[in-house]
């Protein structure tokens, strides 16, 4: 579906479902170089059993309009006016690498809003090399092939990830050169590393959270491995936040990868209060 969002249209995939004020509301957010169909198992499953799905296309990535974010803050404050263009009080936020870092900023600012905080393939700081910021920018098809090679655990992925015999790794490396041809005029690869690379409120945010958080990480994740997710987990203790760490024998990508595995997580969290 589409909703104005500051006056630019915005793509949200629903699982084809139309809104349901009696249902909750799930919000997935993509990280660099994806768009909204990383989450389809997850998606399809949590559209037909009863919540309202937003999985959105960020400003400025494929079906979406407007600027692409140019730092985690700018992304997050997006996300709360997503929630409200929409008419959706609270919400769960599910977000992927870059999108953890939105979904933590964002449900910093909406307090009780916020119902869950999933953090998948998290990191904090998450720093970015200076190579592969050089490269994002000025050979991003090399770029791209790098971060495929460091995000994957496996090449064939289980059958309920896009079906049997997929091919991950050509199928990730046609979204990234998909997205990043869908706009033109920003190079939302550069962009969206930068934002990664600059993001320090981390554990400012984390200390504002309201909601039980939920760490989904990859044992075998080479682009953020599991201890450089240890800063959040300390902060969410610090604030006395509830929060549990699921770990499953993958790489980057644990919605492909580990997609059944990733699906149980998140429904044994969302269902949790």
């Amino acid at each position: 579906m589409k909703i104005n969002v500051n006056g630019h249209s915005t793509y949200c995939y629903t699982g084809g479902k139309a809104l349901d004020p009696d249902q909750p509301t799930v919000v997935f957010i993509h990280g660099v170089l994806n768009d909204h169909s990383v989450w389809i198992l997850q998606t399809r499953y949590f559209a037909n059993h009863g919540w309202n799905v937003l999985a959105v296309d960020l400003p400025g990535h494929c079906k979406s309009d407007g600027e692409a974010p140019s730092t985690v803050e700018e992304a997050a404050g997006f996300i709360v006016d997503l929630l409200d263009a929409a008419g959706i009080q609270c919400a769960a936020l599910v977000g992927h690498s870059w999108g953890s870092l939105i979904a933590l900023e964002a449900a910093s600012h909406l307090g009780e809003r916020a119902t869950h905080l999933a953090l998948v393939g998290t990191a904090y700081p998450m720093k970015v090399s200076a190579a592969l910021l050089e490269a994002s920018q000025n050979s991003p098809m090399a770029a791209l092939k790098m971060i495929n090679v460091f995000s994957r655990a496996t090449l064939a992925a289980p059958p309920s990830a896009l079906g049997p015999g997929t091919w991950v790794y050509g199928n990730s490396m046609a979204l990234g050169r998909r997205v990043l041809a869908s706009n033109p005029k920003v190079n939302v690869f550069h962009r969206g590393f930068k934002a990664c690379d600059s993001y320090a409120g981390g554990e400012a945010a984390m200390a504002q959270v309201k909601c039980p958080v939920l760490f989904l990480l990859g044992s075998q994740d080479q682009m953020t491995t599991p201890k450089a997710a240890q800063p959040l987990v300390k902060a969410a203790s610090s604030a006395h936040v509830r929060h549990a760490t699921v770990a499953v024998p993958v790489g980057h990508h644990q919605m492909t990868e580990a997609p059944e595995e990733t699906l149980l997580a998140l429904g044994n969290f969302l269902h949790s209060n």
